[in-house]
């Protein structure tokens, strides 16, 4: 059965993730990418046999990156398969992607089943919340920025339950953010 990796990035070391129109996004933006960590990235994405999005982020992304001429995953995420979970779209909009809208857990049950490559997970943070809150989630791939925000949205936040992570590895990159890789304990 196939692995969901969710790749979560602007994150803090307090555990807050970036909004728009704050200090703590601003500095994500502006911190100088690592030709390493851009590599790491797009290998995930390149090896993965699917992506999968919440509709917000889903909608962000298909707005932008079908005629984005400078994202670095710009060609990886428009050639890639891609479902978004959604009761209110009807029409994925944007190629090679699906909608879902039946029960989540039985969906990605079923995808889970339906190949042999591991899907990545991108978010938002509610679609990503909801997976982890229903167990759904297999590995998660924190990128952890030098900051320090104070007051935001935390990402585990209101999760229910506890749970276990045995960590997989650590990567440092060149601009002060770490990777840290974990998957659901065993």
């Amino acid at each position: 059965m196939r692995t969901v990796v969710a790749r979560i990035f602007d994150y803090s070391a307090d555990g807050v993730l970036a909004q728009e129109d704050t200090e703590f996004f601003e500095f994500c933006r502006e911190l100088p990418d690592d030709p390493a960590q851009l590599d790491r990235t797009r290998r995930l994405y390149q090896d993965a046999d699917l992506h999968i999005w919440g509709r917000r982020a889903f909608e962000g992304a298909a707005s932008y990156l079908p005629t984005a001429t400078d994202h670095p995953y710009a060609g990886v995420l428009n050639a890639a398969r891609k479902v978004v979970f959604s009761q209110t779209l009807r029409d994925a909009g944007w190629s090679n992607a699906v909608v879902a809208s039946g029960d989540l857990a039985q969906e990605l049950e079923r995808l889970k089943r339906d190949g042999t490559g591991y899907i990545v997970a991108h978010g938002g943070i509610g679609f990503w919340r909801s997976m982890i809150r229903l167990d759904l989630l297999d590995e998660l791939r924190l990128t952890v920025m030098p900051y320090v925000v104070g007051d935001g949205r935390r990402f585990f936040e209101d999760l229910g339950k506890s749970r276990p992570l045995d960590l997989v590895s650590t990567t440092a990159f060149a601009n002060g953010t770490v990777e840290l890789r974990y998957r659901r304990a065993a």
